[in-house]
């Protein structure tokens, strides 16, 4: 899961105010976890106006983890830690792991220079958000995150819903179909994305024209892609496939579902529309 923005704003928290979140979090972990739980660690990471969050428990007759949705109060509270935690000039640290073992007993470790393990690439205006957020001195600014904000990066891609069209308006598609284990990962990913821009109607069918028109007059985003509803709709009624370099980026993620920052919504809106003002 992803907050939506991340704003400096809450004074530094002191010890034992850090500590009472802590013990939130446990608070809240002990009440999510199912019966039977042994160890549960959650990795959060922040960067900018993405953050993720990631649970997973051992139970005590399983030999490996199973991972969960975190509740999203989870990611609240990491957020208040970290932005709390924040040092005029050196920053905040980028990721927090934290293990409790049944039922209180937790530990946390955060690491302040290493990029942090994001499901999906982030645009240039998230590492710039982190500096902006959270202004560090360059000795205190890892080069990752002062050569990306410095970049100013690729803007978010437009995905191509088809290769091209006939003079007489007829979709033209030379792609690789999507193999049948992946379809339905791939459509969850393409229709659960944020929606950035929407129509309160629907489109016909380009591609069989006599169908009732339910071409959804959409367009969805992951931060780093943005593309029509319609990608979704053709893969599930004619099996096109989508734009093949957003397969690729999806498959690159694990087909996991990230939840952008408004400044990447604002982005992808603008590659969509245009800029404003």
């Amino acid at each position: 899961m992803e907050r939506e923005d991340v704003v400096n704003e809450n004074r530094p928290l002191d010890p034992a105010e850090q500590n009472h979140l802590l013990d939130g979090i446990t608070l809240l972990l002990t009440h999510t976890l199912p019966a039977g739980w042994e160890q549960a660690t959650v990795q959060y990471a922040g960067l900018g106006s993405r953050t993720e969050t990631r649970l997973q428990y051992k139970h005590l007759a399983q030999q490996f983890p199973t991972r969960i949705e975190p509740p999203a109060e989870l990611e609240e509270l990491f957020t208040a830690l970290r932005s709390g935690m924040y040092s005029p000039g050196t920053g905040t640290w980028f990721t927090a792991v934290f293990t409790l073992d049944f039922p209180f007993t937790y530990n946390i470790t955060y690491e302040r220079q290493a990029e942090p393990d994001l499901s999906a690439p982030p645009p240039a205006s998230v590492y710039e958000k982190e500096l902006e957020a959270f202004p560090r001195d360059p000795e205190h600014t890892p080069s990752w995150l002062s050569e990306a904000a410095a970049q100013g990066g690729e803007r978010i891609r437009n995905a191509k819903l088809f290769d091209s069209l006939t003079p007489e308006g007829t979709p033209v598609v030379d792609r690789a179909p999507v193999p049948a284990e992946q379809r339905e990962a791939l459509l969850t990913y393409l229709e659960k994305c944020p929606i950035v821009l929407a129509a309160h109607s629907y489109q016909e069918d380009m591609i069989d024209p006599s169908l009732t028109p339910r071409v959804p007059l959409t367009f969805h985003t992951d931060g780093v892609w943005v593309w029509p509803g319609a990608s979704a709709y053709y893969l599930r009624v004619h099996d096109v496939a989508p734009d093949p370099e957003l397969v690729e980026h999806i498959r690159a993620v694990d087909f996991l579902v990230p939840q952008p920052g408004r400044d990447e919504l604002n982005e992808a809106l603008e590659v969509i529309t245009g800029p404003r003002g």
